[in-house]
């Protein structure tokens, strides 16, 4: 038995798309069934280039000016119209994108967030009065090379800068400051998240807690906070989203809802999101346990008349997390609890005040819709998932959206699939794959291989023969290419039981033990992440396949003992269904069991 209507957590589990959800701090989080962050889908328009011929620029970024077409000239002068950027300044952002390996469908957005910084930049390095002269020229230098473009020697001159400010620092202890956070700035527009956290760090570090500097300090540990938040949410780094966590803790603390009312909801919605994005990574509860609590405390707070979209926000943010705790665990509780505080936050989420707020939202609904329609019985919850998911593809279009719309399509699949309506799913699947490339997305692209795998399975299934079979293993194994238990072990472990599932089908069909045999030894990997205490469900799920695989090498080989096992798994994951509140998961066991039974007394017999 598969397990259904999953997540990757990526914000991807096995089958639906990451949780995205739209801040108003510009904190990036992605993953899948939920989907977390909203997407840039207006730059093209901004910079009035198409993103084709961006691309171009980038890869000829480094070519003399002389040396380009005059298209390619004529779209440079665009650009610095439009940026309001200088020429030089034009090509060393057209070099950062080459240098940084953007996806093609992020380059007109990061040309976009670089020039911004660019313009922050303008004033980095501009002499003070008072500053010693040779400190004032290394400024006027690094200020000179900022405007022609060359960041490295810029960020190089301001280190001297930092060098020299720092044997007075009694005396020059805020331009010291400001200059580390300036070369975090550089390092922000340079995409080095890492090391813009160290520069922010070092300019919180400058100042004592509860100095004169007090919020000057504030601002430099949030802006290490967002970069290490970044650093884990874009590059898969776990143990910078612990650091960021810890350090959106410390600013919790110090941003209090007393001193900062304003301010404050979106300080626990920082938290909140880092805590989400790492706990949905890892197994347990632990963190999104921490996560609600997080939000529930925001919601007791009398903010929706003056703040109604941070109030939405947080219960979005509640639901996405008892969505996650309610795939994990058993019954339906935590599912409906999650519906409930979603269709809320739909009531200050309109389509018509916020449509990409809402579309997150309506998308998220319709992946809690899903889920808890497949532990009951009937098909009344996996519709209205259906109707959700097509709503949300009325403002999720792939040309003004494409990642967005292939997680929606990916979702709708993953219904359609489990309402039996198998060619429309695997249709689903392969419309979302056409923008889920494993170049671009790789979880995002594994989750979806997967599910198009369920979807082959259960096709070949009724067919007959082996043909769709062999797809769906293919289609698993490719999967796990990028799907390792290092870096998302809940997902790796469904794939390992889905991949056993359509092994112990090619076995039933085959002569010999040789697929089952590879079967067993799948669920037994899915079992070292799918343990009873953290995970009762899906423990029993993949226990209860590997003594389905086990019953037929023992009816086989004519294997009392091994039957006998088979019939203690199939038992127990039989009645772990059964009061977990899986009813469809426990009527499969159930006839397991049977069958499982009269094979041992078979076999007693002879």
């Amino acid at each position: 038995m598969k397990r259904h209507l999953s997540f990757v957590a990526a914000l991807g589990v096995c089958f639906f798309a990451p949780i995205t959800a739209t801040y108003a701090q510009q904190i990036r989080a992605e993953t899948g069934g939920i989907a977390i962050g909203g997407s840039v889908t207006s730059s093209t328009v901004i910079i009035g280039i198409a993103q084709e011929k961006v691309d171009e620029l980038v890869r000829d970024a480094k070519r003399p000016l002389e040396e380009l077409t005059t298209q390619q000239r004529e779209n440079i002068a665009l650009l610095k119209e439009k940026l309001d950027l200088n020429e030089r300044q034009v090509r060393a952002a057209l070099g950062i994108l080459g240098e940084n390996d953007i996806a093609p469908e992020r380059l007109a957005a990061k040309l976009v967030e670089i020039a911004e910084r660019f313009k922050n930049l303008q004033a980095t390095a501009s002499a003070q009065p008072g500053d010693d002269p040779k400190i004032a020229a290394l400024k006027t230098a690094a200020q000179k090379a900022v405007d022609a473009g060359e960041l490295t020697k810029a960020d190089a001159l301001l280190a001297d800068v930092e060098t020299e400010q720092r044997r007075a620092l009694d005396r020059l202890a805020v331009d010291a400051a400001e200059t580390s956070a300036r070369r975090g700035e550089i390092a922000l527009t340079r995409l080095h998240y890492a090391e813009a956290a160290t520069h922010f760090a070092k300019a919180a570090a400058i100042f004592p807690p509860n100095s004169a500097h007090e919020d000057k300090r504030i601002s430099y540990l949030t802006n290490e906070a967002n970069a290490l938040y970044q650093q884990g949410e874009e590059l898969g780094d776990n143990s910078a989203l612990l650091l960021a966590i810890e350090r959106r803790r410390r600013l919790a603390e110090l941003i209090t809802s007393e001193r900062a009312p304003l301010e404050w909801p979106r300080v626990q919605n920082a938290l909140w999101i880092a805590l989400f994005t790492l706990g949905e990574r890892e197994g347990g509860t632990a963190r999104l346990e921490e996560a609600i609590t997080i939000h529930r405390g925001v919601l007791t707070q009398p903010i929706r008349e003056r703040l109604p979209l941070e109030w939405a926000m947080a219960q979005s943010g509640v639901a996405n997390a008892l969505q996650v705790i309610g795939m994990r665990e058993g019954g339906t509780l935590k599912l409906e609890q999650a519906i409930a505080a979603y269709q809320e936050a739909l009531k200050e989420r309109t389509r018509e005040r916020a449509p990409l707020q809402w579309a997150t939202t309506q998308n998220n609904l319709g992946s809690a819709l899903a889920s808890l329609g497949e532990r009951q019985s009937g098909t009344s919850k996996l519709e209205q998932a259906v109707a959700a998911f097509r709503e949300v593809l009325l403002e999720y279009t792939r040309e003004r959206a494409p990642l967005d719309w292939a997680m929606t399509q990916n979702n709708l699949g993953t219904v359609l699939w489990r309402l039996r309506r198998t060619e429309e799913a695997i249709a689903a699947f392969r419309e979302a794959l056409k923008e889920r490339t494993r170049e671009r997305v790789p979880l995002q692209w594994a989750a979806t291989q997967s599910n198009l795998g369920n979807a082959l399975g259960d096709l070949g299934g009724r067919e007959g023969g082996t043909a769709k079979l062999e797809e769906a293993v293919a289609a698993y194994r490719e999967a796990l290419k990028e799907y390792t238990r290092e870096r998302a072990a809940p997902e790796w472990a469904t794939t390992q039981n889905n991949l056993g599932v359509e092994l112990r089908r090619l076995g039933e069909r085959e002569s010999g033990t040789a697929k089952l045999e590879e079967a067993v030894a799948a669920f037994r990997e899915a079992l070292l992440e799918r343990t009873r205490e953290r995970m009762p469900l899906d423990w029993a799920q993949s226990f209860g396949n590997e003594g389905a695989a086990l019953m037929l090498i023992a009816e086989r080989r004519k294997d009392v003992a091994i039957a006998e096992t088979a019939l203690s798994q199939i038992n127990a994951a039989f009645e772990t269904m059964r009061d977990g509140g899986n009813a469809p998961s426990a009527a499969y066991y159930e006839r397991q069991l049977f069958r499982a039974r009269a094979l041992v007394s078979k076999l007693r017999g002879q």
